[in-house]
């Protein structure tokens, strides 16, 4: 089975950090995002990747292939004008083939398992089966509508009236059908594909209950990489046999003074934390400088700014 990852995004919510780094580079634990994805394919032995990119296309296309991650042929559908969820995937009918696929986000961090997704998808015999979590922010973050065990409609978009306390997760098994439902041109999946699909043939769900968290906004961010840390590096040994890197709270490149003070926080490499200063609940990209003498607060800083989370929408 092959696997198509929506990697395309402008990050906009993550601005000004997107600015300087397109979002499925945006580290989690010191690893890249897109790379748990990666991960989770790899050990489920879904090996032939396809990414569409189009925000900082060359940067996440040069750092994906220096990355030397053994066995993942990973093919890069660039697109010279963004298309969207569904219209990039359109663009790939081709090289995805008349075969069943794994569609995911590439700025959400789970376990989900693919494996047994998979068999469940091809003994429910259905077109497509979506990934669904439940969560108390459901409604904020926008509802699944549920009827007769199928996925019938998104934030009672279709007026249906049916609310649930589900929301789609961004990972879905999908036939070759949804392609005869989907627009070349920019387009939602969710209004082309899903949408279609729900209406021939119908669409189930798989429920997931175990780890899921996007990074979209800040605060999910914030509570990817400070909330989820055992979570995550529960992971670590899983992730290092599969693609060689692991999650960890400070790298082993980062220069910190002996007498600084580092307490709940990420420190990336080639960061220099100076002599008395403090980090606390906070996040630092790759090559961020802390001065001597300074303190740093729930804050998620690159080299070009500062975001205090709590500031943050």
């Amino acid at each position: 089975m092959k696997a198509f990852v929506l990697a395309a995004g402008f990050g906009t919510r993550l601005r000004p950090l997107t600015d300087h780094m397109p979002k499925p580079l945006i580290p989690v634990l010191n690893v890249p995002t897109l790379f748990y994805t990666f991960f989770l394919l790899k050990e489920a032995g879904i090996t032939d990747i396809i990414c569409n990119t189009h925000y900082h296309a060359d940067a996440l296309r040069q750092y994906v292939e220096s990355s030397g991650l053994q066995g993942l042929d990973i093919t890069f559908s660039e697109e010279k004008e963004i298309l969207g969820t569904g219209g990039g995937l359109k663009k790939c009918e081709k090289l995805l083939g008349q075969s069943d696929f794994l569609l995911v986000n590439s700025d959400i961090i789970t376990d989900i398992d693919y494996e047994s997704l998979i068999r469940f998808h091809r003994n429910s015999g259905r077109p497509g089966t979506l990934v669904l979590h439940e969560t108390p922010d459901a409604a904020s973050i926008g509802y699944v509508g549920l009827e007769d065990g199928l996925v019938k409609d998104f934030r009672d978009l279709r007026g249906t009236g049916l609310v649930s306390s589900l929301i789609y997760t961004g990972t879905a098994v999908l036939g070759p059908e949804i392609f005869h439902f989907l627009e070349s041109g920019f387009s939602s999946i969710v209004d082309t594909g899903f949408t279609g699909l729900i209406d021939n043939g119908g669409l189930g769900y798989f429920l997931h209950s175990g780890l899921w968290c996007d990074i979209g906004t800040f605060q999910s961010y914030r509570k990817a990489n400070l909330e989820l840390t055992a979570q995550l590096t529960g992971l670590a040994d899983r992730m290092e046999r599969s693609i060689g890197v692991r999650p960890h709270m400070v790298s082993p490149e980062a220069e910190i003074s002996p007498d600084a003070i580092v307490k709940g926080s990420v420190i990336g490499r080639n960061c220099l934390i100076g002599k008395e200063a403090k980090v606390t609940a906070s996040i630092l990209l790759p090559g961020v400088t802390v001065p001597a003498y300074s303190t740093l607060t729930g804050s998620v800083a690159d080299p070009c700014c500062i975001v205090p989370f709590q500031q943050a929408t």
